[in-house]
């Protein structure tokens, strides 16, 4: 199963994503309840920027902060957490996003759109999977669980949600797990949208069989 934070990370990006800002706020009293820190939260709202967009991820961060600010107001004090580690490397941004891409890939990423407009896969390197992912403030899986929520959350994005099902076991996610994520889905965002995401799961499981 995924760990506490885990789950409740899957409803915080999914009402991220699609700006629901009442149910936003429940869920990150739920998160940070269950013991996500700030910084962790913070993390999960900058990531889903790379998926719904800057002002959506604006959006949560206002959100983050008003409910931070209501619960210090009744005495409420919710840890920090730590901050990222620093990057010692020369690499550039491009060579670790590039790695880290082919990593949860499992093999270098070409493809017709790459050809077509190469520009936007040297954005997914350099900034999707070289200046988000190299934050350990979220590791890997938890960054994928997050990936998926959102992809689940929003229409007509059904091919990048296989994508991501099968990085996300390449990023050591379980069936089991991504079994969850659905469940987490039905329960906490919506049945339709668990469904479709269901759905995906197992024509992606029938692939990789």
């Amino acid at each position: 199963m995924l760990n506490s934070k885990q789950q409740n990370l899957v409803p915080i990006a999914a009402f991220t994503a699609i700006g629901d800002i009442g149910k936003l706020q429940s869920a990150l009293k739920d998160g940070l309840d269950s013991g996500l820190t700030i910084n962790e939260i913070k993390e999960a709202m900058i990531h889903s920027y790379a998926y719904a967009g800057f002002p959506r991820a604006l959006n949560g961060l206002n959100t983050l902060m008003n409910v931070l600010k209501e619960r210090k107001a009744v005495g409420i004090s919710d840890p920090i957490g730590r901050d990222a580690s620093p990057i010692s490397t020369n690499q550039s941004m491009l060579e670790m996003g590039k790695e880290i891409q082919t990593k949860l890939a499992g093999h270098p990423v070409t493809g017709a759109v790459f050809d077509f407009a190469p520009v936007i896969n040297q954005f997914l390197q350099s900034h999707l999977f070289g200046d988000l992912f190299t934050c350990d403030v979220l590791d890997y899986p938890t960054r994928e669980v997050i990936t998926i929520s959102i992809l689940a959350t929003l229409p007509g994005l059904n091919d990048q949600l296989q994508a991501h099902y099968n990085l996300g076991i390449n990023s050591g996610l379980t069936i089991d797990q991504l079994k969850n994520i659905v469940v987490v889905l039905q329960n906490k965002v919506g049945k339709d949208i668990g469904a479709n995401a269901q759905l995906i799961l197992e024509k992606t499981l029938n692939q990789r069989k």
